[in-house]
Formats: C-alpha cells, sequence, structure tokens
C-alpha cells in the first residue's frame, strides 16, 4: 500500500507555501481537478532554460517526478508546447511555474532518473 493521498489543490497549497518560505516565486498557472488532478511543474531557469516534472507514483504508491523534457534543460518555447500537449490529453492537470536561476524546488524530493 502507498501512501496516503492528498487532494491535488491541498497539495499545491503546501507547495507554493514551501516555496515563498525559502523565497521562490512560484504560482498557478492553469487549475486542474481539485480532488485528483495530476500536477505539472515547469522550472524556468531564465536564459539555462526551463524543465518540466511531471507527477508520478512508483511501484511502491509513492509520489515522485520524472523530468518530463529530458535530462537538460529546453528552451521555453519546448517547455510551453509540452505542457500544452499534455493539457490536450488531461484537462485536470494542474501546471505550476516555478521561477528560479539554480532550479530550486523545495518541493521536488523525489526525482527518477
Amino acid at each position: 500500500m502507498g501512501e496516503p493521498k492528498l487532494k491535488a489543490k491541498l497539495w499545491v497549497h503546501a507547495a507554493l507555501r514551501r516555496c515563498a518560505v525559502e523565497g521562490i516565486p512560484a504560482v498557478v498557472v492553469k487549475k486542474g481537478d481539485e480532488d485528483a488532478g495530476t500536477i505539472l511543474v515547469k522550472v524556468n531557469r531564465g536564459a539555462q532554460g526551463c524543465e518540466v516534472f511531471t507527477q508520478v507514483r512508483d511501484g511502491a504508491g509513492r509520489l515522485a517526478w520524472l523530468r518530463a523534457t529530458g535530462p537538460d534543460p529546453v528552451p521555453e518555447e519546448r517547455a510551453d508546447a509540452h505542457i500544452a500537449r499534455a493539457r490536450e490529453i488531461d484537462w485536470d492537470l494542474w501546471v505550476l511555474e516555478v521561477e528560479d536561476r539554480a532550479g530550486r524546488v523545495p518541493f521536488l524530493e523525489r526525482v527518477l532518473e
């Protein structure tokens, strides 16, 4: 059995709060289903490009993240195109954007390689 699942809206509010505490700008770009929406995170690293992380569950049901745009930052247009395609498939999807040149995102604890 996996860890308990929080409602998406509560999880998003907690993630935004964690960013605020560390002085990292973060906003909700698109709202999804308040109870069970999946979450995408766009990390904008300025001139270095962007990364998009998608929320997944591992084999044991624990929350983890995958780099949806690959191992290296991509141009912002490519990140936005990936997000647009994902939203066409899943309208319940939440999209958060975090702006940090160092790529710090305090709520991405487990990133699967």
